[in-house]
């Protein structure tokens, strides 16, 4: 009986704390203010205050003891904030290089550029469809673009790594209005130069201005640097036409365009799956970075809340022997308390509160910490072809909020049962202490 009763806890409190946990933040101050009034106008709320308020005032005598739950919780907090900052940054700078205003066409089936392949008739015939805006020449906005996975050596270890080489057409410059050139000049088509993104640039050694760098065993000259603030900063961009005799390529990979509005791509999209000659997949570029971006964002993600469960539990159990003891060390005090009129549940608020006090305060420890330490904090990882994509962390309101709801559950659950068994206290037996 005795087991099933364990189970039955646990269940319920497994249950309650992910619902706490993905509580919306204004909920969650709404619940906190509501019970913060009831404390306050209630005869128990205001005893449990009361209790509290010794409590608190002993922490200093237990300094050492208390620190292990602060240092547990800010170390919990900390780890998973700074986890779920680098798949929030990933996700956010993938999601950053596409728009609803501009489309990417890709072979059938294909789930990235990479496996795709559209040939030279097939891009004539992208560029025609109805949909697409014209620049000032009435040229329409349409870059095929092929993409190469080439070794550079990393400034940070000197072993190489893989970026992505890619090759665009003329276009590309309105296709990518965001994008700036930040020192030198765009390349010249039809010659063997380079521009890097910013990222790649950071990252990567021999891609400074005028820099030689060795692409299908032939010399490419660095003629620019570009600023597009998102993964395409990652990326060298050369023509379209050069990279595709350096490496023997007969066609592209796949055509971006950008559309004459939003509510072309659905007209651009008929026109292109109707079209007998084309077997093409098309999507907005904001949807297909966004799921080039999904899978490993779960990953991320799904390690972090891993650890974090992993030492949430440590840190549970470093606040129950912590609140056990403190809760034995004032024995006496408690007794006296109830003897003189206090019941219960005010004994049973108090404690919890000192803990989730203390959880409260690890949790600001630990988000503070990966704020400072991680947010703009750049890195690469490979990306969904293979290569390298420079990011940076993003420790958002969001994710601190959501450390700071792991660390009051934390509290919640590690001094839940000393406050029961403070409670439960003969105050009979804690007397004869005295």
């Amino acid at each position: 009986m005795r087991l099933l009763t364990g189970v039955l806890t646990v269940v319920v409190l497994a249950v309650a704390l992910a619902a706490w946990i993905a509580l919306p933040w204004f909920v969650l101050l709404a619940v906190l203010t509501l019970l913060g009034v009831a404390m306050l106008l209630t005869r128990r709320g205001r005893q449990a205050l009361q209790v509290t308020r010794v409590g608190v005032a002993t922490l200093p005598q237990r300094l050492g003891s208390s620190s292990v739950i602060l240092v547990g919780i800010a170390g919990v907090v900390g780890v998973l904030v700074a986890l779920l900052a680098m798949a929030e940054g990933f996700q956010t700078t993938l999601r950053a290089s596409g728009s609803n205003d501009t489309a990417i066409v890709l072979r059938a089936g294909s789930n990235n550029e990479l496996s795709s392949g559209i040939d030279r008739a097939g891009t004539t015939l992208i560029a025609q469809a109805p949909g697409i805006a014209k620049d000032a020449q009435g040229h329409p906005i349409a870059s095929p673009e092929l993409v190469v996975i080439v070794n550079l050596p990393k400034k940070s270890t000197g072993t190489t790594a893989n970026v992505q080489l890619r090759g665009v057409g003329p276009e590309a410059w309105a296709l990518y209005p965001r994008l700036r050139i930040i020192e030198g000049r765009r390349f010249t088509p039809g010659l063997r130069e380079l521009v890097v993104g910013k990222g790649a640039e950071a990252q990567f050694a021999g891609l400074g201005i005028g820099s030689k760098v060795l692409l299908g065993r032939q010399p490419w000259t660095v003629v620019g640097e570009f600023d597009a603030g998102d993964a395409h900063d990652s990326e060298l961009w050369g023509d379209s036409e050069t990279v595709a005799s350096a490496y023997r390529r007969n066609g592209f990979q796949s055509v971006s365009v950008r559309l004459a509005g939003p509510a072309d791509f659905a007209r651009f999209k008929a026109a292109l799956l109707s079209n007998p000659q084309l077997k093409v997949d098309v999507e907005t570029t904001r949807s297909y970075y966004a799921k080039q971006s999904a899978g490993l964002t779960r990953v991320i993600r799904a390690v972090g809340i891993t650890v974090a469960v992993i030492m949430a539990i440590g840190a549970v159990f470093g606040a129950l022997n912590t609140m056990y003891a403190a809760v034995a060390a004032r024995a006496r005090e408690i007794a006296t308390l109830r003897a003189i009129g206090f019941g219960g549940l005010p004994v049973v608020v108090s404690v919890l509160l000192e803990t989730m006090l203390l959880a409260l305060l690890g949790g600001l420890l630990g988000g503070a910490t990966a704020w400072l330490i991680f947010n703009n904090y750049t890195v690469s990882t490979l990306g969904q072809n293979f290569s390298q994509v420079v990011f940076q962390f993003r420790v958002t309101p969001a994710l601190l909020i959501a450390g700071l709801k792991w660390a009051l559950a934390i509290g919640f659950v590690g001094g839940l049962f000393p406050a029961l068994r403070a409670a439960r206290l003969p105050v009979t037996t804690a007397l004869r202490e005295l």
